[in-house]
C-alpha cells in the first residue's frame, strides 16, 4: 500500500514580498511551515526557488522534491530555535577537521593530501584569519584556541538559513574549513566536494568502486551542491 501524500489543492503559485522578507503563496494563501509559522525567506531568489518547487508539484505533493522548502522549513523550525546549539556543534568541527589528520603512509597518499588539502587550509588563514596545522596519524591534538575562537565566532554570526546550509556543508565533507571554502566560493562547490572525498578516491583506486558506497556519495553530492545553492540564497 502507497503512503499517503497530499493532494494539490491550488492552481497558481507566487511570491509575496513583505516587510521582512518574502513568501510564497498559493491561491493568495502564504505557504506554512511543518510547526505552522509563514514560511518567510530572506531573498527573493529564494522565495523563487520555493514557489517553483510548489509550482511543479502535480497531483500530489512529493516533499522529497523539494529541497528549497525543506531547507527553509529546517531553517525557521528548527535553527532559528536553537542557533547556539548548532553553531557550537559545527565550530566543534574546527578542532577535528577533515583536513587536518594525515596519513602516515603510503607516501602517495601522504602527497596527494598535501596537494589538495594544504591549499584549503591556506585560504583559511587569508580569507579567515584562523590557521589550522594538520597532523599526522589519528590521535587528536588540540588546534590552537585562537584560531578555534575566530572560526566559532564566524559560525555563531551566520543567520539562521546561512546556518541551515552550513550545517549540510560541513557536515557532509566534514570539514569546518571546506564548509567555509563552499559557502564562500573559494572554488566550485563541486570541486570542493571531491576534496573531501580525497581519502575514499584513494580507497576506490586501491581495491575498485563499491557501486552502494558510490550511489550514497552522489546523493549527498547533490545534497551539498544544494546546501551551497541555499547559502547563497540567505543573504
Amino acid at each position: 500500500m502507497s503512503e499517503w501524500a497530499p493532494k494539490r489543492f491550488w492552481k497558481t503559485t507566487s511570491v509575496a514580498e513583505l516587510a521582512d522578507g518574502y513568501t510564497v503563496e498559493l491561491d493568495g494563501r502564504r505557504v506554512r511551515t511543518p510547526a505552522k509559522a509563514t514560511l518567510i525567506v530572506p531573498s527573493k531568489e529564494m522565495a523563487e526557488a520555493v514557489a517553483a518547487e510548489w509550482d511543479a508539484q502535480s497531483e500530489s505533493v512529493d516533499p522529497t522534491t523539494m529541497p528549497f522548502t525543506r531547507s527553509a522549513n529546517a531553517a525557521l523550525d528548527k535553527v532559528t530555535d536553537q542557533h547556539t546549539e548548532v553553531a557550537d556543534m559545527l565550530a566543534d568541527y574546527g578542532d577535528t577537521d577533515l583536513l587536518c589528520y594525515r596519513a602516515e603512509s603510503p607516501q602517495e597518499l601522504v602527497a596527494r593530501q598535501a596537494e589538495e588539502w594544504d591549499p584549503a587550509l591556506d585560504w583559511a588563514h587569508d580569507a579567515l584569519g584562523a590557521r589550522l596545522a594538520p597532523r599526522s596519524g589519528i590521535l587528536h591534538t588540540p588546534q590552537e584556541a585562537e584560531a578555534l575562537a575566530i572560526l566559532r565566532a564566524r559560525v555563531h554570526a551566520l543567520n539562521p538559513f546561512q546556518l541551515a546550509a552550513f550545517h549540510d556543508l560541513v557536515c557532509m565533507s566534514g570539514s569546518l574549513i571546506l564548509g567555509f571554502a563552499a559557502a564562500e566560493g573559494w572554488r566550485d562547490a563541486g570541486d570542493i566536494w571531491e576534496m573531501s572525498r580525497l581519502d575514499e578516491r584513494w580507497q576506490e583506486e586501491q581495491w575498485g568502486v563499491d557501486d552502494e558506497a558510490r550511489e550514497s556519495s552522489e546523493i549527498k553530492k547533490v545534497a551539498f551542491l544544494h546546501a551551497k545553492r541555499f547559502y547563497q540564497f540567505s543573504t
